[in-house]
């Protein structure tokens, strides 16, 4: 809204012209009347122009070209201001008047010209306060925030005058402005000692400084000895706490400020400083608080307060609502649509943006898009369909010279990379006149996320041999790179980079590099990493805890995650999806309940991951029921909830209800991805299920165009093998249209021991040791066969390899959860504090079960012994222990639960059929391959599971 001029001509201040005597002259008055609404009238400059110069000798002359200069500067017409400025020139009377000169150094300031400024100030004999202050205000208004200081000190060096009230706040903007909290200081001293300090404007200007600098403790003592405070104080306090994080404080200041005794009301600067607080928390109710007051108070009217109004509901995810107070503004501005536009982009509405664009297009000049809404509409841009839509926002951009902005061309570098057209980002970028760090940047950036790793760190080297230093930026990208590529080597180098050039403070990259070393499999070095860091952030912790999950370290994640809760680091979403699979690879179902709870309580299982993860937990500590509870009960179920609960029928054996439940999504419409088969083929695998794992193996492409992956070829090939037909799953390898991993090759193997399949299982073991010869597993089950053949001389042959090799197999351990503890167990475990206990309790069972038929499976031991030595071995085997344990540590009515690292041998498989008849127990026990339920002497796999561990623990 245009501000009358008229209050800005009339007013009174030190730099008013001299006031106009009794005996003034009709006709000066007239003439000095008419140019004051000649200026009014911005559409009228030339006409009060054209009359200056046909009254030249008018006795008003001098506050007539005053007025022109004001108006000049206010509607930013320089041409006019320029003429003005020659009559000036040519004027004998004028050229050294200290009003009319000062007036002209803010003429051009106020149009955008400071440099002319500063040369109408060299140009003058004589300079006064006033001039000193116009010029600081002016470089300070264009935000020539250097220069303003430099100005400043050569007033205090070169002059005798002294700054006042005026030329502190200037300079007080300028040390905000570049974060120069040092000088502003001294600039805070020196206002002090010349009594200054109690001044509101100076104090406001302090008050600001110290919020931009982040200084918050000087920022609020000042504010609290105040001797006086205006609206302005308290929106700059409110606008200094929340710019420095502290939202909370920020209304709480506003609820003050309204309270106080002087009974401030907010005004535009107060509604736009809180609304963007709201936005950055995403708290819509505290906004829609805001936004009431504003209605009351009549500022929606406001066009700057309806822009962010607009903006917070949109980034508070009510789109809708913002759609609706955008298309009631009848006086929007091309903030109003950027603002939308950005909205519809970041919500990835990617139609909507560009049919937004598309609209803003046809209104009238003043409304053209401009680079902001661009950048804008980039942001939505980033999958490969999008790559047409992108290319006619680049030709509109090209056509009007937005690609000559820096920021614009980086940001089409970044999309086209994302959108897939590698070819486009590279001659965007190798089109600029000058490449910039930031322009590099978008390139790496546009590479690494968008998975073409090698190519980033290419055009890194590149960057690096332009005689250009990387920062924070490049280094982020970098590390994503490295973090997928698994490059420790690299990763390492860029460690020792950040090291040297004291990089290591910044929080992202230090997460950066956590990540990198977990995803490298150095959970140590992370530790070491993590431990150091003086400012830990939820992020930092969710990305430790997380990684040690993800590396099979889920003891380690339950010790740090139970670290941070007790520190007061609330968990959030991410950190809760972590430690529930740390609890799924331990079957620490008390720990899964507790934060299943937590979760309850902090309402944080509405979120689709924690639920699957819920459903996933339950169901990987042996409670299916309870997974099953959870997943009905939930509202919306998704692909990745049908997935939970179909893998969890899956691993506990249930082949027919696992079906079941794949036939009812396929029949609510829901269409089935790559996990939800690796799901039903593991489920009819480990239910003997073969035809209909065959079935569905081939409706996977044909129906559901699905293509299988390596996991789905494994869990057939395991299934075929299984089932015997081991031909069929050695054709099945050779057939596939890529090149079989070594799990599958092991599980073939596995088939071969199982069923005697000596020739075989000689050829699928050479292919397996060329594959991984550095895993002990494949050596034991290349010697199990040959032992299982009795061939001697060969299982020496191949313990002789492991042993050159310096390789150990795993041994066998088990583990069970009581009272909230992990209590593990080795095989042959006599150091336990409890050992004479568990023997006991294992001799007794013993005696009973072999009383109903047990006898000791001694094949499953596999050395050259006699038939004692191979029973004590037995007797000592993990899940035995865990299970007497057990036994001996818990009440009759409480199920067993008992995890194991290896496969599960016959002979503990027999035994624990027998226990759970004798001892009136259910256990279940969980081994790497799936759950065994034991319940009065008989097994939920039907023994289909029971025959294939023949290693000796």
């Amino acid at each position: 809204n245009k501000h009358s001029l008229r209050s800005i001509f009339k007013a009174k201040s030190s730099l008013s012209l001299s006031a106009k005597t009794n005996n003034a002259s009709t006709e000066g008055l007239h003439f000095l009347q008419e140019i004051t609404t000649l200026c009014e009238e911005s559409k009228s400059l030339n006409k009060a122009l054209s009359l200056l110069q046909e009254n030249l000798h008018n006795a008003d002359l001098k506050e007539a070209t005053g007025v022109l200069l004001q108006a000049c500067g206010h509607e930013k017409d320089i041409e006019i201001g320029k003429r003005v400025h020659e009559l000036i020139s040519a004027s004998t009377q004028f050229s050294n008047d200290f009003i009319i000169n000062t007036r002209l150094i803010t003429m051009y300031s106020l149009c955008g010209f400071p440099l002319d400024s500063r040369r109408v100030f060299d140009s003058l004999k004589t300079r006064n306060l006033f001039q000193w202050n116009a010029l600081v205000s002016g470089f300070t208004k264009n935000e020539l925030y250097p220069d303003v200081l430099s100005i400043f000190v050569e007033l205090l060096s070169d002059t005798e005058l002294k700054p006042d009230n005026f030329t502190f706040p200037c300079v007080i903007k300028a040390c905000g402005g570049i974060a120069d909290v040092s000088f502003g200081s001294g600039v805070h001293g020196m206002a002090a000692k010349m009594g200054l300090i109690g001044d509101v404007f100076v104090s406001n200007a302090l008050i600001a400084m110290y919020g931009k600098c982040a200084f918050v403790e000087e920022m609020v003592k000042l504010f609290e000895v105040m001797p006086e405070r205006n609206l302005v104080s308290w929106n700059s306090i409110i606008c200094g706490s929340s710019e420095n994080g502290f939202s909370c404080e920020s209304f709480d200041l506003l609820i003050k400020m309204m309270g106080c005794e002087e009974g401030f009301i907010p005004d535009v600067a107060t509604v736009v400083t809180v609304l963007p607080v709201c936005a950055g928390e995403g708290n819509v109710d505290l906004g829609i608080l805001v936004h009431g007051l504003a209605v009351k108070l009549g500022l929606t009217r406001e066009l700057m307060v309806n822009n962010a109004l607009v903006d917070m509901y949109a980034k508070c995810g009510f789109l809708s609502e913002a759609q609706i107070l955008f298309d009631k503004n009848n006086n929007k501005n091309v903030v109003s649509w950027n603002t939308i536009i950005g909205a519809f982009s970041m919500a990835g509405d990617v139609c909507g943006t560009f049919d937004l664009l598309r609209k803003m297009q046809m209104k009238e000049e003043e409304m053209k898009p401009n680079e902001v809404t661009v950048l804008n509409v980039l942001t939505s841009c980033s999958e490969k369909s999008e790559l047409l839509s992108l290319k006619e926002l680049h030709g509109y951009s090209l056509r009007h010279g937005f690609d000559n902005d820096e920021l614009v061309a980086n940001a089409f570098v970044v999309a086209y990379a994302k959108c897939g057209s590698e070819i486009s980002a590279e001659n965007v970028f190798h089109g600029m006149d000058s490449r910039t760090v930031s322009s590099w940047n978008a390139l790496i950036c546009g590479y690494a996320q968008n998975g073409d790793h090698l190519k980033a760190l290419d055009y890194f080297l590149q960057m690096t041999h332009s005689d250009l230093e990387p920062d924070l930026f490049s280094i982020g990208s970098l590390i994503l790179a490295c973090t997928h590529l698994k490059s420790l080597h690299r990763g390492k180098e860029i460690h020792g980079f950040v090291i040297r050039n004291g990089l290591e403070g910044d929080s992202f990259t230090g997460i950066s590099l956590l990540s990198l070393y977990m995803h490298c499999e150095k959970s140590s070095s992370a530790r070491v990493l993590f431990d150091e860091m003086e400012d830990k952030s939820l992020v930092s912790w969710n990305t430790m805890i997380a990684g040690y999950s993800q590396n099979k370290l889920p003891v380690e994640a339950i010790v740090l995650f139970r670290r941070m809760f007790s520190i007061g680091v609330q968990p959030c979403e991410i950190s809760i999806v972590s430690i529930l699979s740390a609890c799924s690879q331990l079957s620490a179902l008390r720990l899964g309940k507790e934060t299943h709870c937590y979760a309850l309580k902090a309402i944080l299982t509405n979120d689709a991951f924690v639920a699957c993860s819920i459903i996933d937990m339950y169901a990987k500590c042996g409670c299916l029921e309870q997974s099953r509870r959870v997943f009905d009960r939930l509202k919306d179920k998704d692909v990745t909830s049908w997935n939970a609960i179909i893998g969890g029928h899956g691993i506990h054996g249930y082949g027919k209800e696992a079906i079941e439940l794949f036939e009812k999504m396929l029949a609510l419409g829901h269409k089935p991805d790559t996990f939800t088969f690796v799901g039903i083929l593991m489920a009819c695998n480990h239910a003997g299920l073969v035809e209909n794992g065959l079935k569905y193996f081939s409706q996977m492409q044909k129906l559901h165009a699905v293509k299988p992956k390596l996991e789905h070829y494994a869990c057939v090939v395991d299934m075929l093998g299984r089932a015997g037909k081991l031909d069929d799953a050695f054709k099945l390898i050779i057939e596939m249209p890529e090149e079989a991993d070594a799990g599958i090759w092991s599980s073939l193997l596995r088939s071969c021991r199982t069923y005697g399949a000596l020739k075989m299982g000689e050829k699928v073991a050479k292919t397996l040791l060329e594959l991984e010869p550095d895993k002990a597993e494949n050596y034991v089950l290349v010697s199990n066969i040959y032992a299982g053949s009795e061939k001697w001389d060969d299982v020496r042959m191949m313990r002789q390899r492991m042993k050159e090799r310096g390789l150990q197999k795993e041994a066998g351990c088990s583990w069970i959860e009581l009272g909230g503890n992990i209590h593990s167990f080795v095989v042959g475990d006599n150091m336990h504090p409890e050992w004479e206990e568990i023997r006991g309790m294992w001799g007794r069972l013993e005696e009973q079960i072999s009383k109903i038929g047990y006898k000791p499976y001694t094949e499953a031991v596999l050395h050259e012994l006699e038939e004692e030595e191979k029973v004590n071995i037995l007797r000592g085997h993990s899940e035995k222990l865990a299970i007497s344990f057990g036994l001996l540590k818990t009440t009759k009515d409480l199920t067993l639960r008992v995890c194991k690292n290896l496969r599960i041998c016959v002979d503990c498989h027999n035994a624990a059929k027998l226990i759970s008849k004798v001892a009136e127990r259910e256990i279940v026990i969980r081994d790497n391959k799936r759950f065994h339920h034991f319940r009065d002497g008989v097994c939920s796999c039907g023994d289909i599971g029971s025959c294939w561990q023949m290693i000796v623990q």
